[in-house]
């Protein structure tokens, strides 16, 4: 049996540098959906239900790709996933720049999706091997740092290219000529000719760099599909599978949702106030990454995880039942206390188990079909009885996830300082 050569990954910086500056990618492309929503209903012309299938073409791929890009990865290695990942990406954003219409852009979020699904799959087992599995949970927040900063820079990278847009007509260079370029009814179309530029760049460099060869034990490979249906037959991989899906439809619940709510209940630009909003909940969930740093090493993920998802309860209430200034504020603290869910809840999963850690990865990453799942039946709720009693569907969702910390039962803890030993 082959043994994961961690010395050789410690020494390799780069691989690093090439999976931290993949999750920025990643999050960058994801998380611009949220901002453009009110956009896409205008320019379309859609209802609620209708909006809400394109974030669900784009997750729903999750739900398709995952286990199947952990079967492709065994077979082809990282750098060619990695690669054919982002080339579809680019395909999926080339396709709705050609013909902007409402059944394309639905392709064209899935094609990206199922691009970003599998590079889910390749860069979260290659981070919890490389920084051990005691450490894995701390790693992981390291990771959502990045994933959030990239998250906050979306909606202002949108409030800019609107904004030069609007302004193109009367000035002349290439930036006006480009944006002239872009038809009036949908500005946002700008964004995506930047992923396509983004994706080939990423296809460029993951070509020209140099993969150190990672050797992974049995465990960490993912295996056959008998292994995953054996998986399936443990109650503790659906609880966590589960959680993983809860997570991600509340985070995409809301991310999705802050501006056209904001627009609806309190009269709020979502060009430039609903924006705001969306980045300042990435930019906080980043703050929370930093803070989440700190209490896995004083606490036992099992404590931080209930106390922060009783808290982003409390601030959802506030959000939808507020004024329109506890609104904009409680909105922004949701991302604080979503900030070291997934991290945590993914590190709990995978050290409850001694093996197949690969193919475990494949179906948690599955899970993130969730944010197909959860904004779809806000969608749904929202034209039925109004969005905001569609997004208080949240509340079930946080409150499993609260759950976690009284059943879980990891194989291994994070690495922390117990405040309550006693000295000899």
């Amino acid at each position: 049996m082959k043994i994961l050569n961690l010395k050789k990954l410690k020494k390799s910086p780069y691989i690093v540098l090439i999976i931290l500056l993949t999750f920025f990618v990643i999050s960058f492309l994801t998380n611009i959906i949220g901002p453009i929503i009110p956009d896409l209903i205008t320019g379309f012309h859609l209802s609620l239900t209708m909006v809400s299938l394109l974030p669900f073409a784009f997750f729903i791929a999750y739900g398709i790709m995952s286990i199947p890009a952990g079967i492709l990865l065994e077979i082809y290695k990282e750098k060619k996933v990695m690669m054919f990942a982002f080339l579809l990406s680019s395909v999926g954003s080339l396709l709705i720049v050609i013909s902007p219409n409402y059944l394309s852009a639905i392709l064209s979020l899935f094609l990206i999706g199922c691009g970003m699904a599998m590079l889910q799959v390749v860069v979260n087992p290659l981070l919890r091997a490389a920084g051990g599995e005691e450490n894995y949970a701390n790693y992981s927040v390291v990771a959502q740092l990045i994933f959030g900063s990239a998250s906050y820079l979306s909606p202002f990278v949108y409030q800019s290219f609107i904004l030069q847009k609007k302004l193109s007509g009367g000035q002349t260079g290439w930036p006006a000529t480009f944006f002239k370029q872009i038809p009036d009814a949908f500005p946002w179309l700008s964004l995506y000719v930047l992923f396509i530029a983004i994706s080939l760049l990423m296809v460029l460099i993951i070509y020209a760099s140099k993969f150190p060869k990672v050797d992974l034990d049995e465990s960490e490979k993912p295996g056959p599909w008998e292994i995953h249906l054996t998986l399936f037959k443990n109650k503790f991989v659906i609880l966590y599978f589960i959680a993983i899906l809860c997570y991600a439809g509340t985070e995409q619940g809301i991310a999705n949702w802050i501006s056209q709510f904001l627009s609806t209940y309190h009269g709020v630009d979502p060009q430039t106030t609903g924006a705001d909003t969306i980045a300042y909940f990435w930019g906080l969930m980043t703050a929370g990454g930093i803070l989440g740093l700190i209490l896995l090493k004083i606490l036992d993920s099992r404590i931080v995880l209930p106390a922060f998802t009783f808290l982003a309860m409390v601030s959802l209430a506030l959000a939808l039942f507020g004024s329109k200034s506890m609104a904009l504020g409680a909105f922004p603290m949701l991302g604080l206390f979503l900030s070291v869910m997934f991290p945590i809840i993914f590190s709990l999963a995978l050290n409850s188990f001694k093996e197949h850690h690969g193919s475990f990865s494949g179906i948690l990453v599955t899970g993130i079909v969730g944010g197909a799942i959860f904004p779809f039946i806000v969608g749904g709720i929202g034209d039925l009885l109004g969005l905001k009693i569609g997004m208080s569907v949240l509340f079930l969702a946080l409150l499993y996830i609260f759950s976690i910390g009284f059943w879980a039962k990891p194989l291994v803890n994070n690495k922390h300082v117990n405040l309550f030993k006693k000295k000899e």
